[in-house]
């Protein structure tokens, strides 16, 4: 059973040495990502999920390492037990965080008890039944789960924006964010497949799969909500 989840968006720039001269623009998003993981800390899981949009869906239950080396910074990060299976960029960039926070780095270096750390992967074009399915999935059994949901929103806020400027853009990811600050499950089961493909919303899948984890009865608090890039990010906790 799902006891609390937290949202964090995957854009490398929140590696510090990525970003060089604009570091402090994220310091808040840092902070933020770092508060909601502390809040999972809080529910004592019995599991870790870190799950994030990828190529296809896949359960990797020893982890994975992730690098930054496309991206012109030679680190690796490693999730769970440290296998040798690759992790997608959003998971990459959940690794990372989920290493600044001291609950989770003793849980990824144990690998296994007292609370192990599974990736999951849900494709990125699966529709909403299928997210729906899958979130039912990784929560199912008597264990106490805690689910880590890396994705983002819209990349069209701005001109400068990987996607350009569309003018839809900024009302969804404000009704997003209220989703997330409500713990509205059924607002994200019902994100469109299609306008979240046209406005580059990479996130919806996660999202999707987070809704059908989570059900009715949730609440939630959402910890940041900008668009420093043009790429609406957002960190929420749900419990």
């Amino acid at each position: 059973m799902l006891v609390a989840a937290a949202v964090v968006p995957c854009p490398p720039m929140i590696v510090p040495e990525l970003a060089r001269g604009a570091v402090a623009e994220l310091d808040a998003l840092r902070a933020a990502c770092d508060r909601a993981l502390a809040g999972l800390a809080e529910t004592a899981p019995d599991r870790l999920v870190v799950l994030g949009a990828g190529d296809a869906d896949a359960t990797l239950e020893a982890g994975g390492t992730g690098s930054f080396a496309p991206y012109g910074l030679d680190l690796e990060v490693v999730l769970g037990a440290g296998a040798a299976q690759p992790l997608s960029p959003a998971l990459t960039v959940g690794a990372w965080l989920l290493g600044r926070s001291p609950w989770a780095a003793e849980r990824i270096a144990a690998g296994t008890a007292p609370s192990p750390v599974t990736a999951a992967v849900i494709a990125s074009d699966a529709d909403p039944a299928r997210c729906a399915a899958r979130g039912a999935e990784l929560v199912a059994g008597p264990d106490r789960v805690a689910l880590v949901v890396v994705g983002d929103g819209s990349a069209c806020r701005t001109e400068k924006a990987p996607g350009y400027l569309d003018a839809r853009a900024e009302p969804y990811d404000r009704a997003l964010g209220a989703a997330l600050a409500d713990a509205d499950s059924d607002a994200l089961a019902a994100l469109e497949p299609a306008l979240a493909e046209e406005l580059w919303v990479a996130g919806r899948p996660a999202l999707q799969v987070l809704a059908g984890a989570a059900g009715p009865g949730r609440r939630g608090r959402l910890l940041y909500a900008e668009a420093p890039y043009g790429v609406g990010y957002f960190v929420a906790l749900w419990s």
